[in-house]
């Protein structure tokens, strides 16, 4: 699915408020711009939550975003990111006060690219993704496997459904 959103011919733009983590934060990094308020939190806490592992295609799409050596820190530390770091790391494009402003800045650029060339549109993107090879989703199957399969990963699933801290064991 994310990758269908990737894909997307025209421009894709999202509108962040407050806590964008895990699947949210995916299909945010999915998108071609991405606005936030000033209380936007953006991150993969799965290293302290459930214990699972982002799709190669996810941390192909982060990697191109930030670089390897923060994406490593969001998934390491497992921190939400403030909306102005966010904005210095390259996971927002713009930061906005709050959300009405974030509702009709969103609405202001939705509307600038509309009126613009549609094939200058459609080729920079796919340029771009040409450029950024995305993983696919069997490349890193293995990985996918190991991690979902893992007792730790229930343990996490249990932890948060029950809403206390995991305890890890690392198998």
């Amino acid at each position: 699915m994310l990758g269908a959103l990737e894909r997307v011919r025209v421009p894709t733009i999202a509108a962040i408020a407050g806590a964008c983590t895990g699947g949210g934060a995916g299909i945010a990094a999915c998108c071609d711009i991405r606005i936030g308020t000033a209380s936007a939190r953006i991150g993969f806490p799965i290293a302290r939550t459930l214990g699972n592992c982002l799709s190669m295609s996810n941390i192909s799409r982060v990697v191109a975003l930030v670089g390897p050596a923060r994406t490593k820190d969001l998934i390491f530390t497992a921190r939400l990111i403030e909306a102005p770091e966010a904005l210095a790391l390259g996971l927002l494009n713009e930061v906005v006060p709050d959300v009405a402003t974030l509702q009709r800045r969103a609405a202001e650029t939705a509307k600038l690219i509309a009126g613009h060339a549609p094939i200058t549109m459609e080729t920079a993107k796919e340029a771009v993704l040409r450029l950024r090879r995305t993983l696919s989703r069997e490349e890193g199957r293995d990985l996918i496997l190991r991690a979902y399969m893992s007792e730790d990963f229930r343990e996490g699933m249990d932890a948060f459904l029950n809403k206390r801290t995991p305890e890890w064991k690392g198998k």
